[in-house]
Formats: structure tokens, C-alpha cells, sequence
């Protein structure tokens, strides 16, 4: 799913990850199958996410870029504008 459909999906329909965190790309650390993502939520304050390497890439992360951390109880995942 990509994140316009997401976004979509959260705006339509009520989900159960109802923590969304807006940050900024601060490091980003690519590995053979994963990718770790550091979000600065506020200065001096960041979040670490790992998701896929495919994930990384098809959402364009770079750093400085705007990002959003989705929490769900047992779930981070990192979605973008």
C-alpha cells in the first residue's frame, strides 16, 4: 500500500493506529533486506523505525525530508506526504 492510499484510507476510515508523529528524516541506514529510519520529532527528541529496504525506497526518504511515524500497539511504521 502506498502512503496516498493510507492517507486515504485513515482520512475514510477509522484504524486502529490512531498515533500519527510528523518529524523529519534525520539518518537514514540502509542494510541488505532492512533500512533503519531516525525521525527528529523535535530537536533533541528522535524515533527509530526499521522497515524494509523495498519500503525505503518506494517512499523516497531522504534526510531532512517529512516523514510520519504510525504506532499501532505492536507496529512503527514510517509513511510520507
Amino acid at each position: 500500500m502506498i502512503w496516498s492510499e493510507f492517507y486515504y484510507t485513515q482520512k475514510e476510515m477509522k484504524l486502529s493506529a490512531r498515533n500519527t508523529i510528523k518529524g523529519k528524516v534525520k539518518k537514514i541506514m540502509p542494510g541488505v533486506v532492512s533500512t533503519e529510519v531516525v525521525l527528529e520529532l523535535t530537536p533533541g527528541i528522535e524515533l527509530t523505525a526499521v522497515i524494509t529496504k523495498d519500503s525505503a525506497q518506494s517512499l523516497g526518504l531522504t534526510v531532512g525530508k517529512e516523514a510520519y511515524a504510525v504506532i499501532k500497539s505492536t507496529d512503527v511504521m514510517v509513511g510520507v506526504d
